[in-house]
């Protein structure tokens, strides 16, 4: 047989089935490296409520902007596919108002970062802000703030969204007046190996476990329903490390970061550690927000709204975090980071502050250096990095 020459883009010459073409000794591939696509989110209403295409030039740590679809209202947080070729974004003409909002889904041209609709559905709630796919891109999360619920679909064939396959509605209260007196869901992230899912909330000082099942989109509860943090913490985001052994939680309302030992097996989570995000001396007011772990594990980067700064910690072998150091987030209200796959490089939305800050991370300190000064963009509240 006669080789044939094909070109693809570079993150398709590590799937399964161009190994395996090459294994049979198909093809031969020339990989084509092209600038990463960097998808951003403008949390606003009107012409400005979008969602922003761009290449990122690593080496230069420098944006291009390439497409912007609008109007996207009020697309506070969104995800993509793991095959790049759907997006799945909130939808809220009145943000956190007294009508339930919507998630839609999207057709995403990965090469020019176009989107096309597809349908919308239901979230069951109000102040919906995190969305996340799982790992066979079959089911989607989402947390809903404002009525303090999580809600489940199944993605289609054709890339669509089923009605919500399950929903819980949180119940209970905590110790601060006027930010706990009912569940607020942040977040609703899906463990490492797909069994579980972790939803914080923030108005409880829980994370709620579920088991799931991608195939039918079912949540229940797993045997280890909840864990508690710290009474006022506000838990608000959560991310694992790269092994998958550790699970770390962001505190909205104590500016803190809580470690838990996780247990692949049975979703069992243990707290080992809490740190401040802030500095001893700080006296003003100031809220977490997101927080980020490098590719290599080796360093964690949170947010501080206020402060407007970004902690940086080394991580140990055992999971612990070390303060290396607050670097300024370069705006106004760091909301969402992201990071390169090489780790190379950080981006910060600063959302009330309408600048959207790249950073270089240092790979033997894991300090954060500016690169320029950044570029404005409406309301930067969620990145994706497609590299």
């Amino acid at each position: 047989m006669q080789w044939q020459k094909c070109r693809i883009p570079s993150w398709m010459c590590r799937s399964v089935l161009v190994a395996t073409l090459l294994m049979q000794g198909r093809f031969s591939v020339v990989c084509q490296a092209q600038d990463p696509l960097v998808l951003v989110s403008s949390f606003a209403s009107g012409a400005e409520g979008g969602i922003t295409a761009f290449r990122l030039q690593k080496s230069a740590a420098r944006l291009t902007q390439v497409h912007r679809t609008s109007p996207v209202p009020q697309p506070f947080f969104f995800d993509v596919s793991p095959d790049r070729r759907q997006l799945f974004s909130i939808h809220a003409e009145t943000f956190g108002g007294p009508a339930t909002e919507e998630l839609a889904a999207w057709k995403l041209d990965a090469a020019t970062g176009m989107l096309t609709p597809v349908n919308r559905r239901t979230t069951r709630g109000t102040a919906s802000c995190f969305v996340e796919v799982d790992r066979s891109g079959r089911m989607v999360l989402c947390a809903n703030y404002a009525s303090g619920s999580v809600v489940a679909w199944r993605i289609q064939p054709d890339g669509s969204l089923s009605e919500p396959s399950a929903f819980v509605q949180h119940r209970g209260s905590s110790v601060n007046p006027s930010r706990q007196q009912e569940p607020h869901a942040h977040c609703f992230v899906f463990s490492p190996d797909n069994r579980f899912a972790y939803a914080a909330d923030l108005g409880t000082d829980q994370v709620l476990c579920y088991r799931v099942n991608p195939e039918t989109g079912a949540l229940q509860p797993s045997a280890q329903p909840f864990v508690r943090t710290m009474p006022g913490a506000g838990p608000r985001h959560l991310t694992f490390d790269p092994v998958g052994r550790h699970m770390y939680v962001i505190n909205e309302l104590l500016n803190s970061v809580t470690m838990f030992d996780f247990q692949p097996e049975t979703g069992f989570l243990t707290e080992q550690q809490t740190i401040s995000t802030l500095p001893a001396d700080f006296q003003g007011e100031s809220y977490c927000a997101d927080l980020k772990i490098t590719p290599n594990g080796r360093f964690l980067y949170g947010t501080n709204r206020g402060h407007d700064s970004l902690a940086m910690y080394s991580l140990a072998a055992d999971g612990r975090l070390t303060l290396i150091g607050i670097q300024p987030s370069g705006g106004k209200g760091p909301q969402n980071l992201a990071i390169t796959r090489d780790g190379q490089l950080l981006l910060c939305g600063n959302m009330p502050g309408n600048r959207l800050m790249i950073f270089r991370i240092d790979q033997q300190t894991g300090r954060l250096t500016a690169s320029g000064e950044g570029i404005e963009i409406p309301g930067p509240s969620c990145i994706r990095i497609l590299d």
